[in-house]
């Protein structure tokens, strides 16, 4: 869906994440991710005054996605989930903007080799070392 590409620069605005995190609300019978069940209190405290309106948009936005059919409806709601990690990452998560179009940092360009780089390089080494491996035919068979 267009709507979700990047390239259109759509403003995200908070009535548009309030619809989006009443239809997951909807969806998933109340059960949301721990950030976006505070982030549902918080705009439904904060748009109070017109949250009939959102869960209306909501619900008909469900219905509306139940007559898709099922491979259209899953595409359109992994599209709006990813939209949605873009625009409003989770806490602790750097946002996937930073990386953007207009992005701050390369990342073609070879990283400077500090202490730091190195230390990198060592945990990450060592971690894979201690991977434990499975053969193929073991994975397979599981």
């Amino acid at each position: 869906t267009p709507y979700f590409w990047p390239t259109q620069q759509w403003p995200v605005e908070d009535t548009d994440y309030a619809i989006y995190l009443a239809k997951r609300n909807i969806r998933k019978k109340g059960i949301l991710e721990l950030h976006e069940q505070e982030q549902y209190n918080h705009l439904h405290k904060w748009m109070n005054h017109k949250w009939d309106f959102i869960v209306m948009q909501a619900k008909e936005q469900y219905r509306a996605a139940k007559e898709r059919k099922k491979p259209d409806r899953v595409v359109f709601d992994c599209q709006e989930r990813a939209y949605w990690v873009v625009h409003r990452p989770p806490p602790g998560t750097v946002s996937a903007m930073d990386y953007g179009l207009d992005r701050r940092t390369d990342p073609n360009a070879d990283e400077t080799q500090t202490p730091d780089y190195y230390e990198r390089i060592m945990i990450f080494t060592q971690q894979s070392i201690m991977r434990p491996r499975v053969k193929s035919s073991v994975s397979i068979g599981a």
